[in-house]
Protein backbone atom coordinates (compact mmCIF):
# COMPACT_ATOMS: atom_id res chain seq x y z
CA UNK A 1 0.00 0.00 0.00
CA UNK A 2 2.87 2.22 0.62
CA UNK A 3 3.82 2.69 -3.03
CA UNK A 4 0.13 3.10 -4.02
CA UNK A 5 0.59 6.32 -1.35
CA UNK A 6 3.30 7.81 -2.57
CA UNK A 7 1.92 7.99 -6.40
CA UNK A 8 -1.90 9.15 -4.87
CA UNK A 9 -0.12 12.23 -3.08
CA UNK A 10 1.81 14.00 -5.71
CA UNK A 11 -1.37 13.03 -8.29
CA UNK A 12 -3.82 14.54 -5.60
CA UNK A 13 -1.87 17.65 -5.35
CA UNK A 14 -1.32 18.11 -9.23
CA UNK A 15 -4.98 17.85 -9.78
CA UNK A 16 -6.67 19.16 -6.57
CA UNK A 17 -4.74 21.88 -4.96
CA UNK A 18 -5.94 25.11 -5.12
CA UNK A 19 -4.84 27.99 -7.80
CA UNK A 20 -5.45 31.33 -7.41
CA UNK A 21 -6.73 31.77 -11.30
CA UNK A 22 -9.85 30.77 -12.91
CA UNK A 23 -8.28 30.28 -16.19
CA UNK A 24 -10.05 30.94 -19.38
CA UNK A 25 -9.60 29.10 -22.62
CA UNK A 26 -8.43 31.52 -26.15
CA UNK A 27 -6.43 30.66 -29.66
CA UNK A 28 -2.82 31.91 -28.88
CA UNK A 29 -1.83 32.60 -32.68
CA UNK A 30 1.13 30.44 -33.50
CA UNK A 31 4.46 32.60 -32.48
CA UNK A 32 6.47 34.56 -35.39
CA UNK A 33 9.49 33.72 -35.02
CA UNK A 34 11.89 36.01 -35.11
CA UNK A 35 11.93 36.83 -39.04
CA UNK A 36 11.03 39.98 -40.97
CA UNK A 37 11.13 43.04 -39.89
CA UNK A 38 12.31 41.07 -36.25
CA UNK A 39 14.93 39.45 -38.17
CA UNK A 40 17.97 38.05 -35.38
CA UNK A 41 20.55 41.09 -34.87
CA UNK A 42 23.14 42.35 -32.05
CA UNK A 43 22.44 45.51 -31.97
CA UNK A 44 21.41 45.67 -28.26
CA UNK A 45 24.76 44.30 -27.41
CA UNK A 46 27.27 46.45 -25.46
CA UNK A 47 25.06 48.43 -23.56
CA UNK A 48 27.02 50.94 -21.49
CA UNK A 49 25.70 50.85 -17.86
CA UNK A 50 25.03 53.32 -15.01
CA UNK A 51 25.26 51.58 -11.26
CA UNK A 52 22.09 52.07 -9.22
CA UNK A 53 24.20 51.39 -5.95
CA UNK A 54 22.28 48.83 -4.43
CA UNK A 55 18.81 50.07 -5.81
CA UNK A 56 17.71 47.59 -8.91
CA UNK A 57 14.22 47.62 -11.19
CA UNK A 58 14.56 50.83 -13.40
CA UNK A 59 11.23 49.44 -15.01
CA UNK A 60 10.60 52.95 -16.42
CA UNK A 61 13.02 56.15 -17.66
CA UNK A 62 11.59 59.57 -18.04
CA UNK A 63 13.36 62.62 -19.32
CA UNK A 64 12.32 65.84 -17.48
CA UNK A 65 11.60 69.29 -18.67
CA UNK A 66 14.85 69.96 -16.52
CA UNK A 67 17.01 68.08 -18.63
CA UNK A 68 17.38 65.07 -16.01
CA UNK A 69 16.69 61.14 -16.08
CA UNK A 70 13.91 59.93 -13.33
CA UNK A 71 13.20 56.11 -13.03
CA UNK A 72 11.07 54.58 -10.10
CA UNK A 73 13.16 51.55 -8.91
CA UNK A 74 11.74 48.13 -6.80
CA UNK A 75 12.69 49.90 -3.23
CA UNK A 76 9.61 52.84 -3.71
CA UNK A 77 12.27 55.04 -4.50
CA UNK A 78 12.42 57.70 -7.51
CA UNK A 79 16.06 58.37 -8.51
CA UNK A 80 16.43 61.27 -10.29
CA UNK A 81 20.39 62.31 -12.32
CA UNK A 82 21.54 64.16 -15.15
CA UNK A 83 22.07 62.03 -18.43
CA UNK A 84 25.94 60.68 -18.13
CA UNK A 85 24.61 58.88 -14.68
CA UNK A 86 25.85 61.34 -12.28
CA UNK A 87 24.79 63.97 -9.66
CA UNK A 88 22.30 61.20 -8.68
CA UNK A 89 19.54 61.58 -5.90
CA UNK A 90 16.44 60.27 -4.92
CA UNK A 91 13.88 62.48 -5.59
CA UNK A 92 10.71 60.86 -3.83
CA UNK A 93 9.86 58.05 -2.58
CA UNK A 94 6.14 56.52 -3.12
CA UNK A 95 5.54 53.95 -0.45
CA UNK A 96 5.01 51.50 -3.56
CA UNK A 97 6.24 50.43 -6.93
CA UNK A 98 6.56 53.13 -9.31
CA UNK A 99 6.06 52.03 -12.96
CA UNK A 100 5.24 54.58 -15.69
CA UNK A 101 5.85 58.03 -15.46
CA UNK A 102 4.70 61.45 -17.48
CA UNK A 103 5.54 65.31 -16.70
CA UNK A 104 2.29 67.67 -17.16
CA UNK A 105 2.90 70.97 -18.37
CA UNK A 106 3.47 72.42 -14.51
CA UNK A 107 7.26 69.90 -14.66
CA UNK A 108 5.35 67.75 -12.12
CA UNK A 109 5.64 64.25 -12.19
CA UNK A 110 2.52 61.79 -12.76
CA UNK A 111 3.67 58.09 -11.81
CA UNK A 112 1.63 54.59 -12.18
CA UNK A 113 2.35 53.37 -8.86
CA UNK A 114 1.68 49.40 -8.93
CA UNK A 115 0.76 49.50 -5.09
CA UNK A 116 -0.43 53.05 -4.67
CA UNK A 117 -2.64 53.96 -7.81
CA UNK A 118 -1.76 57.07 -9.90
CA UNK A 119 0.26 60.00 -8.30
CA UNK A 120 1.19 63.02 -9.01
CA UNK A 121 4.92 64.54 -7.28
CA UNK A 122 5.50 68.23 -6.89
CA UNK A 123 9.00 69.90 -7.95
CA UNK A 124 9.84 69.57 -3.94
CA UNK A 125 9.48 65.26 -4.30
CA UNK A 126 5.83 65.63 -2.11
CA UNK A 127 3.30 62.73 -3.49
CA UNK A 128 0.27 63.19 -4.15
CA UNK A 129 -2.90 60.45 -4.68
CA UNK A 130 -4.60 61.48 -7.58
CA UNK A 131 -6.48 58.23 -7.73
CA UNK A 132 -6.63 54.80 -6.37
CA UNK A 133 -10.29 54.17 -7.39
CA UNK A 134 -12.76 54.51 -10.49
CA UNK A 135 -15.77 54.91 -9.88
CA UNK A 136 -15.65 53.28 -6.84
CA UNK A 137 -13.72 50.44 -8.22
CA UNK A 138 -10.07 49.98 -6.89
CA UNK A 139 -6.97 50.66 -9.11
CA UNK A 140 -5.50 47.60 -8.10
CA UNK A 141 -2.40 47.39 -10.66
CA UNK A 142 -1.31 51.03 -12.76
CA UNK A 143 1.19 50.54 -15.17
CA UNK A 144 1.34 53.49 -17.69
CA UNK A 145 0.77 56.82 -17.68
CA UNK A 146 0.86 59.72 -20.48
CA UNK A 147 -0.18 63.35 -20.21
CA UNK A 148 -2.34 65.12 -22.97
CA UNK A 149 -1.70 68.46 -24.20
CA UNK A 150 -5.12 69.63 -22.30
CA UNK A 151 -3.72 68.62 -18.84
CA UNK A 152 -5.91 64.80 -18.55
CA UNK A 153 -3.96 62.09 -17.65
CA UNK A 154 -4.17 58.85 -19.79
CA UNK A 155 -3.43 55.35 -17.65
CA UNK A 156 -3.67 51.62 -17.09
CA UNK A 157 -4.54 49.74 -14.59
CA UNK A 158 -3.23 46.57 -16.33
CA UNK A 159 -5.60 43.74 -13.99
CA UNK A 160 -8.90 44.07 -11.78
CA UNK A 161 -8.52 40.53 -10.42
CA UNK A 162 -4.47 40.70 -9.57
CA UNK A 163 -3.09 43.68 -7.01
CA UNK A 164 0.76 43.39 -6.67
CA UNK A 165 0.04 44.48 -3.20
CA UNK A 166 -2.49 41.37 -2.46
CA UNK A 167 -0.32 39.37 -4.56
CA UNK A 168 3.75 39.32 -3.75
CA UNK A 169 4.66 42.16 -6.46
CA UNK A 170 4.62 42.55 -9.70
CA UNK A 171 5.82 40.07 -11.53
CA UNK A 172 3.57 37.47 -9.50
CA UNK A 173 0.25 39.28 -10.45
CA UNK A 174 1.70 40.06 -14.02
CA UNK A 175 2.18 36.03 -14.24
CA UNK A 176 -1.38 35.24 -12.52
CA UNK A 177 -3.19 37.65 -15.29
CA UNK A 178 -1.98 36.29 -18.11
CA UNK A 179 -2.11 32.49 -17.03
CA UNK A 180 -5.61 33.49 -16.76
CA UNK A 181 -6.59 35.17 -19.53
CA UNK A 182 -9.82 36.70 -18.31
CA UNK A 183 -8.64 39.74 -20.07
CA UNK A 184 -9.74 42.74 -16.76
CA UNK A 185 -7.45 45.73 -17.81
CA UNK A 186 -8.46 49.06 -18.95
CA UNK A 187 -7.28 52.12 -19.96
CA UNK A 188 -8.65 54.83 -17.84
CA UNK A 189 -8.99 58.48 -17.97
CA UNK A 190 -8.40 61.20 -14.55
CA UNK A 191 -9.85 64.87 -15.28
CA UNK A 192 -8.05 67.06 -12.68
CA UNK A 193 -10.13 69.23 -13.16
CA UNK A 194 -13.24 67.20 -12.11
CA UNK A 195 -10.81 65.14 -9.39
CA UNK A 196 -12.09 61.95 -10.74
CA UNK A 197 -11.26 59.30 -13.29
CA UNK A 198 -13.20 57.39 -15.61
CA UNK A 199 -13.00 54.21 -17.90
CA UNK A 200 -11.67 54.68 -21.20
CA UNK A 201 -11.72 51.15 -22.63
CA UNK A 202 -11.39 47.44 -20.59
CA UNK A 203 -11.32 44.09 -21.59
CA UNK A 204 -7.51 43.79 -22.50
CA UNK A 205 -5.56 41.17 -21.36
CA UNK A 206 -2.44 42.83 -19.16
CA UNK A 207 -2.85 46.51 -20.37
CA UNK A 208 0.60 47.99 -19.84
CA UNK A 209 2.17 50.66 -21.60
CA UNK A 210 0.81 53.54 -23.13
CA UNK A 211 1.23 56.79 -25.81
CA UNK A 212 -0.28 59.58 -27.08
CA UNK A 213 -0.74 59.66 -30.79
CA UNK A 214 1.10 63.23 -31.91
CA UNK A 215 -2.79 64.85 -32.00
CA UNK A 216 -3.80 63.84 -28.99
CA UNK A 217 -6.42 62.05 -30.64
CA UNK A 218 -5.80 58.28 -30.34
CA UNK A 219 -3.61 55.96 -27.47
CA UNK A 220 -1.41 53.60 -28.07
CA UNK A 221 -2.11 51.00 -25.95
CA UNK A 222 0.30 47.12 -25.09
CA UNK A 223 -1.64 44.47 -24.21
CA UNK A 224 0.97 42.50 -22.81
CA UNK A 225 -1.46 38.85 -22.24
CA UNK A 226 -2.40 38.47 -25.92
CA UNK A 227 1.04 40.11 -27.97
CA UNK A 228 -0.37 43.01 -29.51
CA UNK A 229 -0.92 46.83 -29.39
CA UNK A 230 -3.96 48.92 -29.73
CA UNK A 231 -4.96 52.28 -30.79
CA UNK A 232 -7.96 53.78 -29.29
CA UNK A 233 -9.72 56.52 -29.44
CA UNK A 234 -9.31 59.02 -26.35
CA UNK A 235 -13.09 60.11 -26.22
CA UNK A 236 -14.26 55.97 -26.10
CA UNK A 237 -16.93 55.91 -22.96
CA UNK A 238 -16.00 52.26 -21.35
CA UNK A 239 -15.64 50.81 -24.93
CA UNK A 240 -15.38 46.77 -24.28
CA UNK A 241 -12.28 45.96 -27.29
CA UNK A 242 -13.31 42.37 -27.10
CA UNK A 243 -16.62 43.88 -29.11
CA UNK A 244 -15.75 45.80 -33.14
CA UNK A 245 -15.67 48.96 -32.67
CA UNK A 246 -14.27 51.96 -34.58
CA UNK A 247 -12.87 53.43 -31.71
CA UNK A 248 -10.60 50.83 -31.38
CA UNK A 249 -8.36 48.93 -33.55
CA UNK A 250 -5.05 46.42 -32.92
CA UNK A 251 -2.24 48.05 -34.91
CA UNK A 252 0.95 45.52 -34.03
CA UNK A 253 -0.44 42.34 -33.71
CA UNK A 254 1.36 38.48 -33.11
CA UNK A 255 4.57 40.12 -31.90
CA UNK A 256 7.57 37.68 -30.92
CA UNK A 257 7.29 38.63 -27.12
CA UNK A 258 5.17 40.24 -24.34
CA UNK A 259 4.93 43.98 -25.45
CA UNK A 260 5.75 45.94 -22.37
CA UNK A 261 6.35 49.89 -22.08
CA UNK A 262 5.76 52.47 -24.69
CA UNK A 263 7.29 56.09 -24.89
CA UNK A 264 7.31 58.66 -28.19
CA UNK A 265 10.83 58.71 -29.29
CA UNK A 266 12.83 61.28 -32.08
CA UNK A 267 11.06 62.23 -35.40
CA UNK A 268 7.45 60.83 -34.42
CA UNK A 269 8.38 57.12 -33.50
CA UNK A 270 6.98 55.54 -30.62
CA UNK A 271 9.79 52.65 -28.58
CA UNK A 272 8.39 49.69 -27.37
CA UNK A 273 9.94 47.08 -24.93
CA UNK A 274 9.56 43.96 -25.31
CA UNK A 275 10.12 42.25 -22.06
CA UNK A 276 10.20 38.46 -22.58
CA UNK A 277 10.12 35.77 -24.90
CA UNK A 278 6.84 33.79 -25.79
CA UNK A 279 7.11 30.47 -24.11
CA UNK A 280 5.07 27.13 -23.82
CA UNK A 281 2.21 29.23 -22.25
CA UNK A 282 1.11 29.48 -25.89
CA UNK A 283 0.93 25.47 -25.93
CA UNK A 284 -1.49 25.69 -22.99
CA UNK A 285 -3.87 28.34 -24.28
CA UNK A 286 -6.60 26.62 -25.23
CA UNK A 287 -5.98 24.32 -22.61
CA UNK A 288 -7.39 26.05 -18.69
CA UNK A 289 -6.66 22.86 -16.78
CA UNK A 290 -3.11 22.64 -17.74
CA UNK A 291 -2.79 26.16 -16.36
CA UNK A 292 -3.32 25.00 -13.35
CA UNK A 293 -0.98 22.23 -12.90
CA UNK A 294 1.22 24.57 -14.11
CA UNK A 295 0.70 26.80 -11.56
CA UNK A 296 1.23 23.89 -8.91
CA UNK A 297 4.70 23.34 -10.01
CA UNK A 298 7.50 24.97 -7.89
CA UNK A 299 8.67 27.74 -9.65
CA UNK A 300 11.93 26.52 -9.39
CA UNK A 301 11.01 23.91 -12.33
CA UNK A 302 9.50 26.05 -14.77
CA UNK A 303 10.92 25.64 -17.96
CA UNK A 304 11.64 29.56 -18.62
CA UNK A 305 13.15 31.31 -22.05
CA UNK A 306 16.57 32.36 -21.80
CA UNK A 307 17.19 36.28 -21.54
CA UNK A 308 16.20 37.87 -24.68
CA UNK A 309 16.63 41.38 -24.81
CA UNK A 310 13.94 43.44 -27.78
CA UNK A 311 13.38 46.82 -28.37
CA UNK A 312 11.52 47.92 -31.18
CA UNK A 313 9.99 51.62 -32.75
CA UNK A 314 7.05 51.65 -35.14
CA UNK A 315 5.09 54.92 -36.60
CA UNK A 316 1.75 55.83 -35.46
CA UNK A 317 0.43 53.68 -38.93
CA UNK A 318 2.22 50.69 -37.32
CA UNK A 319 5.59 50.47 -39.95
CA UNK A 320 8.33 49.20 -37.38
CA UNK A 321 11.29 51.14 -38.43
CA UNK A 322 13.73 49.50 -35.64
CA UNK A 323 13.98 46.55 -34.22
CA UNK A 324 17.04 45.98 -31.87
CA UNK A 325 18.09 42.64 -29.82
CA UNK A 326 20.77 40.76 -27.55
CA UNK A 327 20.11 37.35 -28.26
CA UNK A 328 23.18 35.86 -26.18
CA UNK A 329 21.00 35.90 -23.08
CA UNK A 330 22.83 38.07 -20.83
CA UNK A 331 20.32 40.49 -21.27
CA UNK A 332 18.33 42.71 -18.86
CA UNK A 333 14.48 42.14 -18.93
CA UNK A 334 13.71 45.40 -21.52
CA UNK A 335 10.74 47.20 -20.85
CA UNK A 336 10.88 49.66 -22.71
CA UNK A 337 13.22 52.45 -24.07
CA UNK A 338 13.55 56.38 -23.39
CA UNK A 339 15.26 58.12 -26.46
CA UNK A 340 17.46 61.52 -26.53
CA UNK A 341 19.54 62.89 -29.12
CA UNK A 342 22.79 60.64 -28.44
CA UNK A 343 21.36 58.08 -26.36
CA UNK A 344 18.49 55.52 -25.90
CA UNK A 345 18.37 54.33 -22.10
CA UNK A 346 16.77 50.43 -22.17
CA UNK A 347 13.87 50.06 -19.38
CA UNK A 348 14.26 47.17 -17.25
CA UNK A 349 12.66 45.30 -14.43
CA UNK A 350 15.53 43.56 -12.44
CA UNK A 351 18.65 45.11 -13.60
CA UNK A 352 20.93 46.50 -10.90
CA UNK A 353 21.87 49.26 -13.27
CA UNK A 354 20.74 51.42 -15.99
CA UNK A 355 21.85 50.37 -20.00
CA UNK A 356 22.01 52.78 -22.43
CA UNK A 357 23.61 52.69 -26.25
CA UNK A 358 24.73 55.59 -28.37
CA UNK A 359 22.69 56.47 -30.81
Amino acid sequence: MLPVAFLLVPAAYFSLWPVPIEPVAWHAPKAPGYAGVHAPNNKLLGLHNISLDGEAGPEYVALGPDGLLYTGVASGRILRMKQDGSGRQVFSTTGGRPLGMAFDEGGGLVVADAIKGLLSIAKDGEVTVLADAVEGDPIRFAEGAVVARNGKIFFTDASTRFAPAQWGGTTEAATLDVFEQSCTGRVLEYDRAAKAARVVAKGLCFANGIALSGDDETLFVSESGRYRVWKIAVAAQGLDVAHQSAQARVLLDNLPGYPDNLTRGLGGRIWLGLGGQRNDLDLMAEWPSMRRVALRIPRIFWALPKPYGHVIAFTEDGKVVADLQDPTGHSPLTTGATETVDRLYIHNADAKSLGWIAQ
